[in-house]
């Protein structure tokens, strides 16, 4: 009993310093800046390191650096961030049309703009789930740049030789001139305080990791931007321009981004049809459809397909595909309004032009006069602003109709609570975290659909979190454990569900028998030292589980 009351009252210490970090957040917001190692900035720091999220290891550990977890962050912000000493959140503010180049992260689409040598703004149109989360990396980048530089000054702030070596070792970098690179790491892995083997991985996978810096860089400029402010005086900042704290939560990307879908069903005389929604990864679909044919392989399933395809040495048959679709009822849509989200249009009528694949419908014929419209993956409350969006009628001329949307299908990437990478979760309830908020449903998927298959299912409620990057074991033990019996997280689908349910039970604009169809596969479990979303995905792993939703998805919307 008192293992209980202790493991309860650990996770309600980790939930109340979510709750600390989102009310900072959004105070320094209002505010419009911060130091991060000010009063405020400290007070993150602090509610961070009391929560020790999984997925930032060793970040308690006052002398080791998480280096997973830098590489995990710097796979998300623009690269070289960790040179500049201030950083601005902002909206789109037109820097598209200036001179700044984008710099789009590898891992998480976003406009970023390097304006000088000790300047960076981050374009924020996802909405505030999307802040808080750079928020939370940039907290944590900042614990660790202050480990860095405890490991290279003495007691009376001298630099210690690792970090002047470090220092002469960036410039032989800078000027391509050859330097002893055993010994580099050596010097390297003292500042880190990480072993020599564990350093040398971590520089190889920095080096092999897209639109990131080498660990040299990182380490060298984090720490000399956390001597210089504890030196000089000169502080790091944080701000907020006045356009997008003006802009938030008022749903103007979204609106542009629906409105633009609408237009193009209407240009292509698509609007009166039945529409399926489909929220997921846009290859999946398109390849599902169209592959077979394209690449002439109908004797291969489609996930071995889809894993050839996904091989970087296959681009080629990767464009033959897209250039089929093209020409056989799918359409682009481009995105002008900045939320970042991709969308396809597939108007089935077309699929009766060629031959699809035998695991689509393989006893019956396919429905043909319907439409799908593919969205790629929203981001945590961006999904609200987008589904309620696009579920509002079309207006044009004073007029208004209401789309014929028959069904609403989300795959999802989650973090599963029992079981392994790659398994399915059907929910039957989305729970907002830190709230009552609860949102059952009927799920028109069954766990039998994915019965057949190699991979274990799992059925009930999940939890829709705040930000992937704040979860501790203790908080995740406690809603697997409880009463609540919560297989898995993610961050969509309670914001999913609330649209939904608003606008077929509120504003009428969509059918009250609309058909809701829930699946995910898990991209990683937290509670497994080495299965976090740190630890790396699933690469071709994720084929069979994100193919087997996809046409389970397909198979229920055509089939008769």
């Amino acid at each position: 009993m008192n293992s209980i009351n202790s493991q309860l009252s650990r996770a309600q210490i980790s939930r109340a310093a979510i709750q600390r970090l989102y009310i900072a957040m959004r105070h320094l917001f209002i505010r419009g800046s911060y130091k991060p190692l000010g009063v405020s900035g400290e007070a993150m720091i602090n509610s961070l390191l009391a929560l020790e999220p999984e997925i930032y290891g060793s970040i308690a550990n006052a002398e080791k650096v998480e280096l997973n977890g830098l590489l995990y962050i710097f796979q998300r912000l623009p690269q070289g961030i960790e040179e500049c000493s201030f950083i601005k959140l902002i909206s789109r503010e037109g820097f598209e049309n200036s001179s700044h180049q984008a710099k789009i992260p590898a891992k998480r689409r976003r406009n970023c703009y390097r304006i000088d040598e000790d300047q960076y703004y981050i374009e924020m149109t996802r909405g505030r789930s999307d802040i808080y989360d750079v928020l939370t990396h940039l907290t944590f980048m900042y614990i660790e740049a202050e480990k860095i530089r405890r490991n290279a000054l003495d007691y009376k702030s001298r630099k210690r030789k690792d970090w002047v070596m470090l220092e002469e070792i960036i410039s032989k970098i800078k000027n391509q001139e050859e330097f002893n690179v055993d010994v580099a790491y050596t010097y390297l892995s003292t500042l880190v305080g990480r072993t020599y083997e564990e350093t040398i991985d971590a520089a190889e996978s920095f080096d092999k990791a897209k639109k990131v810096n080498a660990l040299f860089n990182i380490v060298y400029w984090l720490g000399h931007n956390s001597i210089k402010e504890h030196t000089e005086d000169i502080d790091r900042e944080i701000s907020f321009s006045s356009t997008l704290r003006d802009k938030i939560g008022h749903h103007i990307f979204g609106t542009s981004w629906a409105i633009n879908i609408k237009q193009s069903l209407e240009e292509k005389n698509l609007l009166d049809k039945p529409i399926h929604i489909i929220s997921s990864n846009l290859h999946s679909v398109m390849n599902s459809l169209y592959a077979p044919s394209a690449l002439k392989s109908f004797d291969s399933s489609i996930e071995s397909i889809a894993e050839k395809l996904s091989l970087k040495s296959n681009q080629k048959h990767q464009d033959l595909v897209e250039k089929f679709a093209y020409k056989n009822g799918m359409y682009e849509i481009s995105d002008s309004s900045g939320v970042n989200i991709a969308c396809q249009i597939v108007d089935c009528s077309k699929l009766n032009d060629f031959t699809i694949s035998p695991e689509i419908c393989p006893t019956q014929k396919i429905k043909t006069d319907i439409v799908l419209i593919v969205m790629d993956y929203a981001f945590g409350e961006q999904a609200y602003e987008l589904m309620d969006e696009l579920l509002k009628p079309f207006s044009k001329d004073g007029v208004k109709t209401n789309l014929n949307i028959e069904s609403i299908n989300i795959m999802g990437k989650a973090g599963i609570l029992e079981g392994t990478k790659g398994d399915i979760m059907v929910p039957t309830s989305h729970i907002f975290e830190g709230s009552a908020d609860n949102y059952p449903f009927d799920n028109h998927f069954n766990p039998k659909i994915f019965e057949d298959s190699s991979l274990n299912v799992y059925k009930g409620s999940m939890i829709t979190v705040m930000g992937t990057s704040l979860q501790n074991k203790d908080i995740l033990r406690y809603f697997a454990k409880s009463s609540w019996k919560a297989i898995g997280l993610e961050m969509e689908g309670a914001h999913y569900q609330k649209a939904i349910q608003a606008a077929s039970k509120i504003r009428n604009s969509v059918s009250e028998d609309i058909k809701t169809r829930y699946a995910y596969y898990a991209s990683d479990n937290p509670l497994e030292t080495g299965s976090t979303l740190a630890s790396g995905g699933l690469g071709v792993g994720g084929v069979k589980p994100t193919y087997l939703i996809t046409l389970s998805i397909l198979n229920s919307i055509l089939g008769k």
